[in-house]
């Protein structure tokens, strides 16, 4: 019995199909993974999450985008789409199409059931390989409760599980303030 190898994408191979998609999907390795569709309380938190950090970095030199933004994690060679992100200072894209960022200050996941551990995992692990990412805020779905993960200087990470709408979480790197409740306005607990 033979296996037919799998034929893997490069990069331009990749961007010249998910350029021309009408559904986004992911690369990893060589392969694309179609996103799957969030839940209305997945978009809710994303969404409320990039209202309250948007109104926070108005006149200073980060700005924060959604899950429409393409992300390249050039050491792994993993593009993704993060939930929201916030990168400080000049755009830095991957080509000339300026649809795609090469680097990330802060990046926000709203776990989902069928993605939290590749979310906690592997996928932190790439994020981790970009030059200024120093926080990670995963939001859970089912409860107000973060998990909030932040660069040392000795580039070791420091992780604080925050539960409860009163706790509040501090992005240092981008000089924001939030309050977790917040976060859940308009999430059905």
């Amino acid at each position: 019995m033979s296996s037919q190898p799998i034929k893997l994408l490069t990069v331009e191979q990749y961007l010249e199909i998910e350029r021309a998609a009408e559904f986004r999907s992911e690369y990893l390795n060589g392969e694309m993974f179609a996103m799957a569709g969030g839940s209305i309380n997945h978009g809710m938190i994303a969404a409320d999450t990039l209202i309250r950090i948007g109104e926070q970095l108005r006149g200073k030199p980060c700005a924060v985008v959604g899950s429409d933004v393409r992300l390249f994690c050039k050491p792994a060679n993993v593009f993704t789409y993060p939930d929201l992100f916030v990168f400080c200072g000049p755009r830095k894209y991957l080509d000339a199409e300026k649809d795609t960022l090469l680097d990330t200050t802060v990046i926000v996941e709203v776990l989902s059931p069928s993605t939290q551990n590749y979310d906690r995992g592997e996928k932190f692990r790439y994020y981790r390989g970009l030059p200024s990412f120093a926080e990670y805020l995963l939001l859970a779905q089912d409860a107000i409760r973060a998990e909030h993960h932040v660069r040392q200087d000795d580039g070791s990470w420091v992780f604080r599980e925050l539960n409860g709408p009163d706790v509040w979480i501090e992005l240092k790197s981008v000089g924001c303030t939030l309050q977790l409740g917040d976060l859940y306005e308009h999430a059905e607990l």
